[in-house]
């Protein structure tokens, strides 16, 4: 993949952000996509750690995790709550939508919706939801009526903080951006391989939470792959991820709060990543 510097992507257009939130201040919160995976055994977690002790173990380190269970199923509040308990104070969650919300699309999006808000009540009530994500399918493609669907998710979860990831490069214009501000849905910046298609590594900030997720760059597997971790199975190097040192730099310029996810899981690579972004990071915002 080409070198890129994501403050230029930031700044490309004619037009100025819709928002300009501009805080004092903003939290940068550095995790993984997801924490309960067996194949961290051994390199993240020690061999004999349960399931059940993985998220405090996970949180003696990182302050933020997304909660990728609730795609496959609805979460439940007592779920969430427990979840909670598991956690030091200042440890914050983003929940995937559920399945129906942003891949089905069908008519359970209503019910579905009121269900997800009521499990996110707890989160909400202890100050640590961060974000919901709402990761759509390269088939979402940018038309009227998947515009309109977005504004319908919007009113359906009024009061919660929405990032909205799109795989298809069709999203990413200077209209939609601008869109996505004006109903404060967030961009969800993203690395990935450079493959035609995909929307690259475009740095928006159009809401006061900031987003982005590594997927990694394995471009030979990213529509190729016998098992799905294989299209997530890379390491970045250090000079991979200072490239992003400036886009983040501007996002949390403009942003109450930066969530960075890295979602290359396979053996817990996305553990090593983000401590490295960590030690970048450091002293330099």
């Amino acid at each position: 993949m080409t070198s890129f510097n994501p403050v230029l992507a930031a700044a490309s257009s004619d037009k100025p952000p819709a928002f300009n939130f501009r805080p004092s201040t903003s939290a940068i919160y550095i995790g993984t996509s997801g924490y309960s995976y067996r194949d961290w055994r051994g390199y993240f977690y020690p061999r004999g750690l349960v399931a059940k002790d993985m998220l405090p173990y996970y949180a003696r380190e990182f302050n933020f995790t997304e909660v990728n269970s609730s795609y496959y199923t609805l979460p439940r509040p007592q779920n969430l709550e427990q979840m909670a308990r598991k956690v030091p104070e200042g440890f914050i969650f983003a929940v995937k939508a559920y399945r129906t919300l942003t891949h089905d699309r069908g008519e359970s999006v209503t019910d579905d919706s009121k269900q997800f808000r009521q499990a996110l009540q707890p989160l909400v009530d202890q100050g640590r939801l961060g974000a919901v994500l709402l990761q759509f399918p390269y088939s979402f493609r940018n038309n009227q009526a998947n515009r309109e669907y977005l504004v319908r998710l919007r009113e359906l979860l009024p009061d919660l903080p929405l990032v909205v990831e799109f795989r298809h490069a069709g999203w990413v214009q200077d209209a939609i951006r601008d869109f996505l501000a004006r109903y404060e849905l967030a961009y969800t910046c993203v690395d990935e391989p450079d493959l035609p298609g995909l929307p690259g590594p475009v740095v928006y900030c159009t809401a006061p939470v900031a987003y982005v997720r590594f997927h990694g760059r394995n471009a030979a597997k990213w529509w190729r792959h016998e098992e799905a971790y294989e299209r997530y199975d890379y390491l970045y190097t250090e000079a991979e991820l200072k490239e992003w040192l400036p886009g983040i730099a501007y996002l949390a310029g403009q942003a109450r709060e930066v969530f960075v996810a890295f979602n290359n899981h396979y053996h817990s690579q996305a553990v090593t990543n983000a401590r490295m972004l960590k030690e970048l990071l450091a002293g330099q915002l």
